[in-house]
């Protein structure tokens, strides 16, 4: 993202347009599409509508803190974006440590902690070192919690758990009879985060793509008919305006 520009400095009041009255959500997770259709709808390589991703992104960061919302969780790439075009593949891989090495001093100073959940390895020895490093500068932040899902797939995470429970069963280390939902959860990528309260898919697709299954179970929904890369302040009100409507009952009847 050479030349664009970085995250601005964040202000302490909340912006004008802001989403009150209402609840607002204390973990915002966002499915972030549109970029290739963008960029085709343009004329212009895929490359360029992830960069103009990248911008909605920044946007969103700043919209988020200046709202108020904790936490936020961005899905950046699935573990089945690896079988797109290896062009596209090496754009997306080169944008994320572009944007590491531009944006961590910036979350760092603004009190943004960043984490990624997925399976990291995959991006190979040098990109997981940035990750490392971008995560362990930004440990301290408490404004904004920011967690992206790179390489991210939800049934897989689901399995791993599996997988780890059944090994620490298997060596004694854990009663089966112990297993609850809590336990479960502590074995995935989001052990010590709060599920999402909405979760906001752009491009106006209305599926979940493998996204937060389990964590997902009494998140508010919202599904806005824009594409990524014009996504901005505006549009994350409209959606928490949304949110702090709606009656949250968690399986609870009422009446």
């Amino acid at each position: 993202m050479s030349g664009a520009p970085k995250l601005q400095s964040l202000p302490e009041a909340a912006s004008p347009d802001t989403a009150s009255p209402g609840a607002l959500p204390c973990h915002v997770a966002i499915i972030m599409d549109g970029n290739r259709r963008w960029a085709e709808a343009r004329g212009l390589p895929v490359a360029l509508g992830h960069k103009a991703g990248a911008e909605a992104v920044r946007r969103t960061i700043e919209a988020c803190v200046q709202q108020g919302v904790g936490w936020l969780t961005l899905f950046a790439f699935s573990s089945e974006n690896w079988l797109r075009p290896a062009d596209e593949v090496k754009a997306l891989t080169g944008l994320l440590r572009l944007y590491l090495r531009s944006e961590v001093a910036t979350f760092a100073k603004e009190g943004i902690r960043l984490r990624v959940i997925g399976d990291r390895a995959r991006f190979g020895t040098e990109t997981v070192r940035e990750i490392d490093q971008a995560e362990a500068v930004t440990a301290g932040g408490t404004r904004l919690n920011l967690n992206v899902a790179l390489s991210y797939g939800a049934r897989a995470e689901i399995v791993a758990a599996a997988q780890a429970i059944a090994a620490a069963a298997r060596e004694g280390r854990l009663d089966p009879d112990a297993i609850d939902e809590a336990s479960f959860a502590r074995h995935l990528f989001t052990a010590d985060m709060p599920d999402p309260d909405l979760i906001i898919r752009t491009s106006g697709e209305q599926r979940l793509s493998n996204f937060l299954l389990w964590q997902a179970a009494y998140a508010e929904f919202v599904f806005q008919d824009v594409l990524w890369p014009d996504y901005g302040a505006e549009h994350l009100a409209r959606a928490l305006r949304d949110f702090g409507r709606r009656e949250r009952r968690f399986g609870a009847r009422t009446g």
